[in-house]
């Protein structure tokens, strides 16, 4: 992939490109957990990856606004096609980076028990990995939650 990819920040009009493809990545309907309002309001901080003008993957996430400390990613995605070429841990990167950025100190993210990919994947990336926490999204809706500690921004 290298220098066909390209990775920038997101914008608004992203989201009919990512909401049109996630299902068929994933295998499964997960459109409802990515409603319009993340790209309409996070776009900034949310990420991106194109290779040859196709989506590639992306990544929405934001600096958490109730908790100074934090930065929350919600949802990633990578093409079936790129799974593997370490797409996925560009965008992570680049968003640690905006994170730090934002004088943000902690990552955390959260998943399914079942999706013992994204386990594998967070832990690689060095999260903590806690749970499944019982009812954490609703009654009998458990996650398994992940969160990394970045190092202190300079200044």
């Amino acid at each position: 992939m290298g220098s066909d990819l390209r990775l920038r920040s997101a914008e608004a009009d992203d989201y009919d490109r990512i909401i049109g493809v996630v299902d068929e990545w994933w295998g499964r309907t997960v459109q409802g957990i990515l409603p319009r309002l993340f790209l309409d309001h996070f776009h900034r901080t949310s990420f991106v990856a194109e290779h040859e003008g196709e989506l590639a993957g992306f990544l929405v996430g934001f600096p958490s606004p109730s908790q100074p400390e934090a930065a929350y990613i919600h949802f990633v995605g990578v093409h079936p096609r790129h799974r593997g070429d370490g797409l996925a841990r560009r965008l992570y990167g680049r968003f640690f980076d905006l994170a730090r950025a934002e004088r943000r100190t902690i990552v955390r993210a959260i998943t399914s028990p079942q999706n013992s990919g994204s386990i594998a994947f967070h832990t690689a990336l060095g999260f903590t990995v806690t749970g499944p926490v019982p009812d954490y999204d609703g009654p009998s809706t458990d996650r398994v939650v992940f969160e990394r500690r970045l190092a202190e921004p300079d200044g």
